[in-house]
């Protein structure tokens, strides 16, 4: 996670003076998330053939590699290699990280069948504090030792885990399934996760191009504390998670709850972070950050649910309980994810230019509300229908039961 946030605090700046336009270095921030989604989608399909841990261990190693390739671009020469090669390597980049997230998603499903949530929901400690991190540590990095530094040192930090992975981890083995992605999305219930998913990531996303710009314009703040308030969203969802995991867990029915009641509450953070005009609120530094440790929590009550949901679904359709099924919901759940990231950063770019911070964080919000309402429903409509068919199996067994009582006497 700190290889994939570490460019933002300096590499824009080092782009620019390799002569690359800020549109040029927004696509090339972009094309990760698009490469993302592509790769997950067959890495999840092809999981079993390939093998989950060399999927796993090839991607560190690949991913290891391309990040210590891109501290060296400072030496390529300026204008269309420059721009070329940076998109290589972050394509690259992008192959590898979703090979290990797809690989990794799978084999703790595999590992951990009774306790999922609990064990992703830990895990989003790492990848919140990965988030976090990554640009101070990057921006430190570059300041004291220069641009190749930052790269050099995680690129290596990532090869070394690569040996002890290939200790530590075992094999599964496992037969292909015959299902495909499209079955598993065509699922209603699946579906709206899937939309769920990406209205989260999207909220996430948006907040990247425009909530610094927002902070240094309305407070005035220095830039080294636009950090600290990213802190509050980051730590709050790192913090939560694990909570949310294991409570699904525990209590599975609290799942659907936390889905609809996350996104719900996402999207109320949302209206107020600017705030919205016709609240009349004013902006203040205190309200923004409260608001952004609300949105973490939120964050993290929504999201940890949606694999075990996504899972629990499949296999009341006649997925096959193995590697197959788990390949295809972590491919899923990664793609959707990139989908979002990178519509989120697009639109909330063009939308702030467009119409203003508050504004554009309350259409953002808005996604958040469509999808959790629309989940909300789809839960009342399946409770219904369960109830129905409850009671006609009732009645089914009362009518058989008086038919058969006047031959028993």
């Amino acid at each position: 996670m700190m290889c994939y946030s570490i460019l933002g605090p300096f590499f824009p700046k080092e782009a620019e003076k390799k002569g690359v336009s800020n549109t040029v270095t927004g696509m090339i921030f972009g094309c990760y998330a698009l490469f993302d989604l592509l790769a997950s989608l067959v890495f999840g399909k092809y999981l079993v053939q390939i093998g989950a841990k060399f999927m796993f261990v090839a991607g560190m190693f690949v991913s290891g590699g391309v990040t210590i390739l891109f501290g060296v671009l400072d030496q390529v020469p300026d204008g269309p290699i420059f721009i070329a090669m940076c998109f290589l390597v972050r394509v690259a980049d992008a192959v590898s990280f979703a090979a290990a997230i797809t690989a990794s998603f799978s084999i703790l499903v595999k590992a951990f069948p009774n306790n999922v949530a609990t064990v992703l929901g830990s895990l989003e400690i790492f990848s919140g504090l990965g988030l976090v991190l990554g640009p101070p540590l990057g921006g430190f990095l570059y300041q004291s030792f220069g641009y190749e530094m930052p790269f050099i040192l995680l690129g290596c930090i990532v090869l070394l885990m690569v040996p002890l992975n290939m200790y530590i981890l075992p094999n599964y083995d496992s037969d292909p399934g015959k299902h495909s992605f499209w079955k598993l999305i065509t699922l209603p219930k699946v579906a709206l996760i899937a939309f769920v998913i990406n209205s989260l990531s999207s909220c996430f996303g948006f907040l990247d191009p425009t909530l610094s710009l927002f902070v240094l314009e309305k407070f005035n703040l220095p830039a080294g504390y636009v950090g600290l308030v990213f802190l509050g969203l980051a730590l709050s969802y790192s913090i939560s998670s694990p909570l949310f995991g294991l409570l699904s867990d525990k209590i599975p029915h609290l799942r659907k709850w936390f889905l609809v009641w996350g996104n719900i509450i996402t999207a109320v953070c949302y209206m107020l972070l600017g705030p919205i005009p016709i609240l009349h609120i004013k902006s203040q530094l205190w309200l923004l950050v409260l608001i952004l440790v609300l949105n973490g929590v939120s964050a993290g009550m929504s999201i940890i649910p949606t694999i075990p949901e996504i899972l629990s679904c499949a296999y009341e359709n006649g997925f096959e309980e193995g590697l197959s099924t788990v390949g295809l919901v972590s491919g899923l759940s990664s793609a959707m994810w990139s989908v979002g990231a990178f519509i989120g950063p697009t639109l909330g770019g063009f939308l702030y230019e467009k119409i203003g911070f508050e504004w554009a964080a309350a259409v953002q919000g808005l996604w958040a509300l469509t999808s959790g309402l629309t989940m909300g429903l789809f839960y009342l409509w399946e409770h219904s229908r369960r109830r129905r068919s409850k009671l006609q199996n009732i009645l089914g067994t009362e009518e058989e039961r008086t038919s058969l009582l006047p031959n028993e006497i």
